[in-house]
């Protein structure tokens, strides 16, 4: 089993509370005065008590097409990037040239040379760093990253992989498209980025101590870690139109389909018993869950679906009501935090889950280390 052995989040410094962003966003999203009421009500309903944003709020009006926006991506993209890397290999007390492998994801901009390779030279990776950059996961970026990153780690025990999740979705805003979509969009997403060090079953950071936990670095502090154990990803047919982007010319624009939550409470049980199943588990065996805060109305689908409690979904409120969903990174956001809070045993499976286009869901099941 891999270990994931630091998970760091980094926010941009721009943060509004929910109304301010509302009151400055919305009339350039819905200028006709009865959409903008309409967009208030979504905003207010989004579950959002703050969020941060990659650039401050009287700059969103000059950015009317992709060119524009990507640049901003590449130019402060990797900029906030470097910067949960640098956390999370300090927390894990790496150097960037122990690091044999990056995933990097992300679905709110493009660059070729790709975000791992941006990194790459601020971080000072080695010149012979495994990399794999992807797009197109979305919002199941972070459980999918950490699914695969697992997989690379089976076959390469020794190594050190990172995980960098980037999402500046402000950029996506659209001006003038006063769709349910787009404003839903407008008051639900932030910007953010995670980073996480994951290391293979044989790395020296991966060995048992006496007392259950992970071996930690001379030179950090103690902190909870979490084996993975197994991975599922899953994808439901006949939704490729439900959840994703329209490439304009403008940016990308949001394809959000109300049917998301009604989907998730068909099908999402029935995937997680099938996990757990292979590992003698049950839903009612599990104490931890990290679900991807996707909004309200996806969190309440997971609570219902599953039949969990209302407290086995806090952090992920939590993550929503202080940043936003952070689309990929917003997983490993909540998982953050529940490494930090989380009082459960040594052993116990936690359950991981994200939802991206496709409509695909992505679920990692670990076991909860020491600190």
């Amino acid at each position: 089993m891999s270990l994931v052995v630091a998970v760091e989040p980094a926010l941009p410094e721009h943060v509004y509370a929910q109304e301010a962003i509302t009151a400055a966003l919305g009339p350039l999203v819905a200028p006709d005065p009865a959409r903008t009421a309409l967009l208030r009500r979504l905003h207010a309903g989004a579950g959002v008590g703050r969020r941060h944003l990659v650039l401050p709020l009287e700059e969103y009006g000059g950015l009317r097409s992709l060119g524009a926006s990507n640049a901003v991506f590449i130019r402060e993209g990797a900029a906030l990037a470097e910067r949960a890397c640098r956390r999370a290999l300090a927390a894990a007390g790496l150097e960037a040239r122990d690091v044999d492998h990056v995933f990097a994801t992300s679905v709110t901009g493009v660059a070729a040379p790709s975000l791992d390779v941006l990194l790459s030279e601020r971080l000072g990776l080695r010149g012979d760093v495994r990399r794999t950059p992807s797009f197109g996961l979305g919002c199941a970026g972070g459980a999918g990253g950490l699914a695969r990153v697992h997989d690379h780690l089976l076959g390469r025990p020794h190594d050190v992989s990172l995980l960098v999740s980037l999402e500046l979705c402000s950029l996506t805003l659209q001006h003038g498209d006063d769709s349910v979509a787009n404003m839903v969009a407008s008051g639900l997403f932030g910007d953010g980025a995670a980073a996480v060090v994951v290391v293979g079953a044989l790395h020296p950071l991966a060995g048992p101590t006496s007392d259950g936990a992970a071996a930690q670095p001379a030179a950090g502090r103690r902190r909870r870690t979490a084996r993975v154990v197994d991975t599922r990803s899953v994808l439901y047919p006949g939704t490729t139109a439900a959840l994703g982007w329209d490439v304009r010319d403008t940016g990308f624009a949001i394809v959000l389909s109300a049917t998301l939550p009604d989907l998730l409470r068909a099908h999402l049980l029935a995937d997680v018993k099938g996990l757990l199943a292979e590992h003698e588990l049950t839903p009612a065996a599990v104490p931890t869950w990290v679900v991807h805060a996707g909004g309200p109305r996806v969190i309440d689908a997971v609570r219902d679906a599953v039949g969990l409690s209302e407290d086995a979904v806090r952090e992920s409120r939590e993550s929503l009501a202080c940043a936003g969903n952070l689309s990929s990174a917003s997983v490993l956001d909540v998982l953050a935090r529940t490494l930090a809070h989380s009082d459960a045993p040594p052993g116990s499976p936690v359950v991981l889950m994200a939802f991206g286009p496709g409509v695909s869901c992505e679920l990692v099941l670990l076991r909860m280390g020491g600190r």
